[in-house]
């Protein structure tokens, strides 16, 4: 197997089995830098929305997002923690790090909202991050001590 959905794998388990795994292999091949099957797990019309405001409309429009992106930087790690399912929705938390070729690294935690085709399908694929670097503004006492720094973009 080249790493791509097996069907006749995935037919006897559960909706949320798939869906977990059709989760797992789109951050795997962010890992590995290769399009495992981007246009077999999203629907052709659907929308993709980054924490920080880019949105990408249709599966063709991801796998050039996915193939460019790809010239510039590398994905090191996406821990997946947990997944939480409701109806035609699947929310994952993670945590995920990059490095840019320009010698920038990111890293933060987030969530990814995810909504369904009735062909399972990813219909909707919404991502939150939040920064890691976290204090609290109130150590010192009543009055809020920010850092001085610019906000993240998430």
């Amino acid at each position: 197997m080249t790493g791509k959905i097996d069907s006749r794998k995935l037919a006897g388990k559960k909706t949320e089995e798939k869906r977990e795994e059709t989760i797992a292999l789109w951050f795997r091949m962010w890992l590995e830098g290769k399009d495992l099957g981007i246009r077999e797990i999203f629907d052709p019309d659907c929308v993709y929305i980054e924490s920080w405001g880019p949105q990408y409309q249709g599966a063709e429009k991801v796998v050039l997002w996915f193939r460019e992106w790809n010239t510039r930087g590398t994905v090191t790690d996406w821990e997946i923690k947990q997944f939480f399912h409701k109806d035609n929705q699947t929310a994952v938390e993670w945590y995920f790090r990059n490095r840019m070729k320009d010698g920038r690294e990111e890293c933060f935690d987030g969530i990814t909202l995810v909504q369904w085709t009735p062909e399972e399908k990813i219909a909707l694929l919404k991502e939150f991050g939040c920064n890691i670097s976290r204090y609290d503004p109130y150590a010192r006492g009543g009055e809020p001590c920010f850092r001085e720094e610019a906000p993240r973009w998430f």
